[in-house]
């Protein structure tokens, strides 16, 4: 897959990025040399390997490394938090509009 210009300005605009033509070039060759990279990576027979959860396999040496659980808290600054804000309705608040577009 070739990476064209309008791409690059395309990715560009919806990152909020000027570029200069000479970044668009570059960035277009190196998008283009990334995705090169992983039509490789494609290319590889992965019918026999197991999916997995974790970037470590069990046998690795972190096999030791114990998860904890992914328990929810409430949030007890919430409310000191929101009492700072100057139009606060909770549990939002709102705040001047910062990009414009």
């Amino acid at each position: 897959m070739k990476i064209t210009r309008e791409d690059v300005l395309r990715v560009a605009d919806l990152a909020y990025l000027d570029l200069s033509e000479s970044e668009v070039s570059t960035y277009q060759q190196q998008l283009d040399s990334i995705l090169e990279y992983v039509g490789k990576l494609n290319e590889l027979d992965t019918t026999n390997v197991e999916p997995m959860a974790q970037v470590l396999a069990e046998d690795s040496a972190a096999s030791n490394v114990t998860l904890r659980e992914d328990v929810t808290v409430p949030c007890w600054a919430a409310a000191e938090i929101l009492a700072q804000a100057p139009d606060a309705k909770p549990p939002y608040f709102r705040v001047p509009k910062v990009i414009d577009r």
